[in-house]
C-alpha cells in the first residue's frame, strides 16, 4: 500500500542520534527532576528556547506567555473547557481540520462553518457570519492549512483580526505547518496584528519539525486566558511529560534545530513537486489542484459527477490510498474533494502510487 491519506512527518528524517543523544544527557546530568513532577506551565528552560524562537520569526514573546501542552491538539481541548459552554458558537473554515471539530463537538459547541476561496477564509463572510451569530470564539489554520494546502494572505489575516475586534470574539491561530514552506515569503502570524494581540492564542507544535511521538506544543495567550488553561490543563493531567520537556529542551540547546528542519523542507519541497509534476496524467480531465507553498498536503477536486469516497474503495484495491475531503466540511460537503500528503513517500514511491492511483479513473 502506498498512501497519500495520512499526515505524518517522514520517519526517516528524525533526527534519532540528536534525540538520544539529548535524552543521555538529561538523565545523565538531572535524572531525578527529570523523572520527577513537573510543573503545570511546562519546563522553564523549553518555555523560553520556544519563546526565542518565536521571537526570531516576528512574534515578541516571553517565556511566561507560554504554556506547554500534550501536543497541540491538547491545547485545542484545553481552550475548549476554559472558553466553550454547550451550546457556544465556534466559527470554523469550510473545510476545516478534523480533530478540531471532533474536539469542539465534544464541548457541546455549535460549529458554524465560514465559506473559504482558493486564499482561504472570505473575510466579508467572515463579517456577515460573526454579525448575526455572535461566536465565542474563531478557529482558523492560516497558513498551508490542513486540509487544503492554502496559506491566507497578510491582507485577509488583517481583516481577521480586525473583524475579532469588532465583534468580541476569540481567534484561535493554529500553527503546526508554519516552519515547513519551500517557496515565497513567510506571512505574519494574526497574532502579531495590533486588533488581535488582546484575543489571539497561538498554537505550535514540535510533531512536523522534531518527532510527533513526543507529543509537545504549546500554547500563547493573554494571561487571564492562559491561567484557565492552566487550570485545566492541572484537572487533564498535571502536567506534559517532564523527561520529554527535558530533552526537547536539551535538543534546542545542544542541536541546531533550523538547520535539521532546512533537511526536512528540502525533502518535502522534492515530494511535493514530484506529486505535483505527476498529476496531470493521473486525475481525470477537469480536474483541479492547488500548489501549496508549503506544509503536507495537497487538495484536489475532482470533475462533477465524481465521487472521491465512493472511488476510494477502488483506489484500495489498486493499493493506493488517499483521504476523501467530505468528511472535512461543516456545511455542505464537496464529494469530488480529496486530499493527498506528499510527506511520507520517496519521489520515485510517489511516481508508483500515482500510476496506482490512474488505475482507479479508468
Amino acid at each position: 500500500m502506498i498512501s497519500f491519506a495520512g499526515g505524518l512527518p517522514a520517519p526517516e528524517l528524525f533526527d534519532v542520534a540528536g534525540m538520544r543523544t539529548a535524552y543521555d544527557r538529561v538523565l545523565a546530568e538531572n535524572p531525578r527532576q527529570a523523572l520527577q513532577y513537573s510543573t503545570t506551565e511546562g519546563d522553564p528552560e523549553l518555555r523560553a528556547a520556544v519563546a526565542d524562537r518565536l521571537t526570531a520569526r516576528g512574534l515578541p514573546t516571553g517565556a511566561d506567555d507560554l504554556l506547554v501542552t500534550t501536543g497541540s491538539q491538547q491545547a485545542l481541548t484545553l481552550l475548549a473547557t476554559a472558553l466553550l459552554e454547550p451550546g457556544a458558537v465556534v466559527l470554523v473554515e469550510d473545510p476545516c481540520y478534523l480533530a478540531a471539530l471532533q474536539t469542539f463537538a465534544f464541548a457541546g459547541a455549535r460549529v458554524v462553518p465560514v465559506p473559504t476561496d482558493d486564499q482561504g477564509l472570505v473575510p466579508e463572510a467572515l463579517e456577515e457570519i460573526a454579525a448575526r451569530e455572535n461566536p465565542t470564539l474563531l478557529y482558523v489554520v492560516p497558513t498551508f492549512q490542513n486540509p487544503t494546502g492554502r496559506t491566507l494572505p497578510a491582507e485577509r489575516r488583517t481583516a481577521v483580526a480586525e473583524a475579532a475586534a469588532r465583534h468580541g470574539f476569540w481567534i484561535v491561530e493554529d500553527d503546526p505547518y508554519g516552519e515547513l514552506r519551500y517557496e515565497g515569503e513567510p506571512v505574519p502570524w494574526i497574532a502579531a496584528a495590533p486588533a488581535a494581540a488582546d484575543r489571539t492564542v497561538l498554537l505550535g507544535s514540535f510533531s512536523k519539525v522534531m518527532a510527533p511521538g513526543l507529543r509537545l506544543g504549546h500554547l500563547r495567550a493573554p494571561a487571564g486566558l492562559r491561567r484557565s488553561c492552566v487550570i485545566a490543563k492541572q484537572a487533564a493531567d498535571l502536567h506534559t511529560s517532564t523527561i520529554d520537556q527535558a530533552a526537547a529542551a536539551r535538543y534546542l540547546r545542544d542541536s541546531d534545530l533550523d538547520a535539521h528542519v532546512a533537511v526536512i523542507r528540502a525533502a518535502y519541497r522534492e515530494r511535493r513537486d514530484a506529486l505535483l509534476e505527476g498529476l496531470p496524467a493521473v486525475l481525470p480531465e477537469g480536474s483541479r489542484w492547488n500548489r501549496p507553498e508549503g506544509g503536507m498536503f495537497v487538495w484536489a477536486t475532482l470533475p462533477e459527477g465524481h465521487d472521491a469516497t465512493a472511488l476510494l474503495r477502488t483506489a484500495v484495491g489498486h493499493e493506493v490510498a488517499y483521504v476523501p475531503g467530505a468528511p472535512f466540511f461543516c456545511g455542505e460537503p464537496d464529494p469530488a474533494a480529496m486530499r493527498l500528503s506528499f510527506t511520507t513517500h520517496s519521489p520515485d514511491e510517489i511516481g508508483e502510487g500515482l500510476r496506482r492511483l490512474a488505475k482507479s479513473f479508468v
